[in-house]
């Protein structure tokens, strides 16, 4: 049996946007795995997680203290290092030219040569841009990995069916 290929982990920067006149720039690690074939996740650093934020100051809360190092990372419980969104592959490559997502993600280009991603939670909105070619890059990779129309033949179906389960 050959060996699983290697994950695709790509490490880019994002523009947080607070409001009109404030934002903070993050860094974001963008993750694909061919044993699941139909997700892409975005790591985003433990901070700027809702409950890490403190006092409200907008739909995310306080941004950190910017002597603190703002690419910092924290590792969480299940291992992840920050916060986890996990949404399907084929929403970012749709959101690149055109506005996708329904629920907690949307995806939309912007003036420019950016990319927003909007992930909704109870506890607010967060909107990011991203350079969209640094997206694209990371699909392209991932694509290497498990081509476009090939996913299924990359999912492990009673695994996947076991993990929701769980």
């Amino acid at each position: 049996m050959s060996a699983a290929p290697a994950p695709v982990e790509q490490t880019t920067h994002a523009r947080l946007i607070v409001s009109t006149h404030r934002s903070a720039l993050l860094r974001v690690t963008l993750r694909y795995r061919a044993d699941d074939p139909l997700a892409v996740r975005m790591v985003f650093p433990a901070e700027y997680a809702l409950e890490a934020v403190g006092a409200s100051d907008g739909p995310l809360g306080a941004l950190p203290d910017p002597a603190d190092d703002p690419f910092g990372e924290a590792a969480g419980a299940d291992g992840v290092d920050g916060v986890e969104w996990v949404f399907a592959r084929q929403l970012l490559a749709s959101g690149l030219d055109l506005p996708s997502g329904e629920g907690d993600v949307h995806i939309r280009p912007a003036s420019g040569r950016r990319t927003v991603v909007e992930l909704r939670s109870p506890e607010g909105v967060a909107l990011l841009q991203f350079d969209r070619a640094e997206l694209r890059r990371f699909l392209w990779h991932s694509h290497l990995v498990v081509p476009e129309g090939q996913e299924l033949r990359h999912l492990d179906c009673d695994r996947a069916l076991a993990e929701l389960l769980a």
